[in-house]
């Protein structure tokens, strides 16, 4: 668990791994604020896609920041086949129907990452607007790396969208570098971006542990 040594007024920031039972809606809600945008054409409207995400996380594939124990941010990733959002083929269409649910499940495989072996991908971070510039993202980073060091990943990587140059500044700080960038001009005015980076960040390996 890690502590914000920044934190002013109510209280500190702690970190701790997984999303506290009974959270999984606010959870979804802070998912759906940071990635409502590129998420929205496979999900929308919000009034079904914050439930839908909502019922299928898998809480213990996060890292979460509690304020006064309140959820203000968290970090998902992908390890072991697993990643924090979920839905299977059959639970996407029978949210939003056959019809209207093929076309997003395609949308949703153009979305997917998958890890190459010895790698963690980081699904991307999500912050409370009223705590962002307290080091929150910050904190989540070093503890989604933490993670990847314990489960012997060489390498944390995530993707970062050509919207987003506020994310990809912050990941620049805490180590990552860019590798590539994939242009998908075609799909600009359907996704709304037309490049995604990838970058990596390398792992000092403590060894192995079950998570």
């Amino acid at each position: 668990m890690g502590l914000d040594e920044t934190a002013t007024g109510a209280g500190a920031v702690t970190v701790r791994r997984g999303v506290p039972a009974g959270a999984e809606r606010r959870a979804a809600e802070l998912y759906w604020d940071a990635f409502g945008r590129k998420l929205g054409p496979a999900l929308n409207p919000a009034d079904k896609a914050v439930p839908f995400i909502a019922a299928h996380l898998n809480a213990d594939r996060a890292v979460c920041a509690l304020l006064d124990g309140r959820l203000v941010g968290l970090a998902g990733y992908q390890l072991g086949g697993r990643a924090l959002t979920g839905g299977s083929a059959s639970a996407v269409l029978r949210a939003y129907g056959h019809l209207r649910g093929l076309h997003r499940l395609l949308l949703l495989v153009l979305l997917e990452r998958h890890p190459a072996p010895g790698q963690l991908v980081m699904d991307g971070i999500a912050v409370d607007r009223d705590v962002r510039g307290r080091g929150v993202g910050s904190l989540l980073i070093e503890e989604v790396a933490a993670v990847a060091a314990e489960q012997d990943c060489r390498e944390v990587r995530l993707d970062v969208i050509d919207t987003n140059p506020r994310a990809r500044a912050l990941y620049e700080r805490r180590g990552f570098t860019a590798v590539r960038t994939e242009q998908i001009p075609c799909l600009r005015r359907l996704l709304g971006f037309g490049a995604v980076t990838t970058m990596h960040r390398p792992v000092a390996n403590t060894g192995a542990r079950e998570l």
